[in-house]
């Protein structure tokens, strides 16, 4: 099977194929001529930081399980939190709060929960705190888009939120822009926090419990229900 790679990735991949897989052969190369034992070992190092850079930038294909009323993972990591809040500042009502923390050793790529239309993007500068201090929820660095959903009437947001580690959100999303359930919409830099509300004027279920390992795109973290359920 092929192994895809995210394009956001690309100068990444570029400058630590230069720095850390040329450093290691350049290493190797003394460490053999020159019989250099420690050489060896700082060539290791380097490739391993080359695999993990590679690693990291991965973007796999994945086959979005369910419904168009099914809900699925905006990304990859493990669900810290589901909280109701009276009132969330973009939808301006009641809503739930899946919160999603990714280490570095997930796939960053983010993935849309339900298909939906841009109807606003609200980009924040902020501090860099790490992901799972409960700071860095409003404090960080942060992108939150706001979806709307015609056939199911209604309206989400999900929010990018920057780590201590991760040092650029990428969010090409402009309002009118349209994406389906499970397609890719950006992705952050190394690890961070994601954020799926839901309001809850509409009326869903939330499977997801804190804790639970989830893959954007492929775990599905609940349901939006017909009006007559």
């Amino acid at each position: 099977m092929k192994l895809k790679f995210t394009p956001h990735g690309r100068g990444e991949l570029f400058v630590s194929t230069l720095l850390f897989l040329g450093g290691a052969g350049v290493c190797a190369y003394f460490a053999r001529s020159e019989n250099v034992v420690w050489l060896y070992v700082v060539a290791g190092a380097l490739f391993a930081l080359w695999i993990f850079v590679f690693s990291f930038f991965r973007d796999p294909d994945r086959e979005t399980p369910g419904d168009s009323r099914t809900i699925v993972s905006p990304a990859d990591g493990v669900v810290t939190d589901v909280t109701e809040f009276a009132e969330c500042p973009f939808l301006k009502e009641p809503a739930v709060r899946v919160g999603i923390f990714l280490s570095v050793f997930n796939c960053h790529v983010n993935r849309m929960p339900l298909a939906g239309k841009v109807v606003s993007v609200d980009y924040k500068h902020g501090k860099m705190l790490a992901a799972f201090n409960p700071r860095a929820e409003t404090e960080n660095e942060q992108a939150a888009v706001l979806f709307e959903n015609e056939e199911l009437g209604l309206r989400f947001l999900v929010k990018q939120i920057t780590g201590m580690i991760a040092r650029r959100i990428v969010c090409p999303c402009e309002a009118g822009m349209a994406y389906s359930r499970g397609e890719r919409y950006g992705m952050i830099k190394f690890g961070s926090r994601t954020e799926l509300w839901i309001p809850k004027s509409v009326k869903h279920e939330i499977d997801a419990k804190r804790g639970d390992s989830v893959k954007g795109g492929l775990t599905v973290i609940g349901r939006i229900l017909d009006r007559n359920t």
